[in-house]
This record gives structure tokens, sequence and C-alpha cells, in this order.
């Protein structure tokens, strides 16, 4: 399935970063993690899809509006670029979808018969439990 955004390269900000984890002494001197940074407000999205951005909960997006994303899944720049891509792609997907309305229903009579009596069943139980009343 196709994205329902695209996002301009143009409107994204990438720089190379030192990956974390292991490899060794490579890991060290090499920057083939990127850093994705993407202003929502400064966006070409529709303004639905800034709106719906911003009020999403994510630790991701800061206080300003700038989505960043940290990819170093893969070894070489160029594929955890286009994983950043994939992953902003998706961020603004999952945030811009229309859930499915709730239809709030009631349980039927016989479930709530069914309650009931479960509930006297064990009050019952519990009632046995207790000592017998002290006659004085």
């Amino acid at each position: 399935m196709a994205p329902a955004y695209r996002v301009p390269e143009d409107e994204v900000e990438f720089s190379a970063v030192r990956a974390q984890g292991p490899g060794g002494q490579n890991v060290n001197k090499v920057a083939s993690a990127i850093m994705l940074r993407f202003d929502i407000r400064a966006s070409s999205l529709p303004e639905a899809a800034k709106q719906a951005l911003l009020a999403w909960s994510d630790r991701r997006i800061s206080r300003e509006g700038v989505i960043t994303i940290k990819a170093q899944r893969y070894r070489t720049q160029e594929r955890n670029r286009e994983d950043a891509l994939a992953r902003l792609a998706t961020l603004i997907e999952d945030a811009t979808r229309q859930h499915a309305r709730r239809i709030p229903t009631r349980p039927s009579a016989g479930a709530r018969k069914r309650r009931l009596d479960a509930k006297r069943g064990r009050a019952d139980v519990k009632a046995l439990r207790r000592p017998p009343p002290v006659d004085d």
C-alpha cells in the first residue's frame, strides 16, 4: 500500500551521526546512523494532517512541532536514510488515520441475569465462610 502523504525530501533535514551498539572499532569512526528532522509547521502537508500530527502524543515530536527520528538499524547511511523516511511516512499515516467510531452497546437481559446470578452465588459462598451469629 502506498503512503497517503508524500513528504518532499527538501522538507526533511538529514544528518549523519555515529550509531550506538556493537560494531568494534568501526562504530567509533563511521557515522552510519541518520538523524532525520522534519518541521511539521513548515511542511507542505495538508492543514488537517499538520493538526493531527501536532496533537499526536509521541516522544519523537517536540513541543516546537519537529519530528526527530534516529535510524541506525542498517550498516549503511543510504539504507538508514530510507528507513528513516519510511518511519516518518508510517508516523504520519498513523497520526492521520481515521479510526472507526465505537458504537456503545448494552448487555442483553440474559447477560445481566447471568451476572446477577453469579454475584448472588459468590455472596452465598462468602456468607458460608462467616462465623455463625452469636445468640445471647
